[in-house]
């Protein structure tokens, strides 16, 4: 990293057509539809810029899990509604050039303070991110979130455990 990294919500002037992680499904999203998601609101895009260049983002959502889908002894902790609030991080990924400097964890450090401070106007019990693969998963369980049982590769972090973490990186 060459300079100081800062976060901001998706613009147009935001370069997307030389971004690259490595993966083609979330590169196409970023360059064709991330834009459109935002303005239509399904998803509210965030990147990360460095010497104005964007080396990562992530795109968040409201999301609801339904009980039958947590550990048990989590849902029987939980009131018995048909669906429980949540956010997801949609996409997320950092740029091939970024690989091993740490960046996607800060991408995901920013998403969770996002939410966090969100939850504060808007409910959400968790949040919740979908792994691309085994390696992905890994990545989110190193940070906290836990795999649904029925869908290893869909994971969660309460949102109590992600304000405590948020609370911690303050002091």
């Amino acid at each position: 990293m060459t300079g100081p990294i800062v976060f901001e919500a998706l613009q147009p002037t935001h370069d997307r057509e030389s971004f690259h992680s490595g993966n083609e499904a979330l590169d196409a999203w970023f360059r064709t539809r991330a834009g459109q998601d935002q303005r239509r609101r399904v998803a509210q895009v965030f990147v990360a810029v460095e010497a104005r260049r964007v080396i990562g983002f992530y795109s968040l959502s409201m999301f609801t899990l339904s009980l039958e889908a947590l550990p048990p002894a989590l849902g029987k902790k939980l009131p018995r509604y048909e669906a429980i609030p949540a956010a997801i991080i949609g996409r997320l990924a950092r740029s091939l050039d970024a690989r091993g400097t740490g960046v996607g964890d800060l991408l995901l450090a920013d998403a969770v303070k996002r939410v966090v401070a969100a939850s504060s106007a808007v409910a959400a019990w968790a949040i919740v991110v979908d792994a691309k693969d085994g390696r992905g998963a890994r990545f989110y369980e190193a940070h906290g979130f836990i795999a649904l049982p029925s869908r290893p590769l869909r994971l969660f972090l309460p949102m109590q455990t992600a304000i405590d973490a948020v609370a911690a990186s303050r002091r």
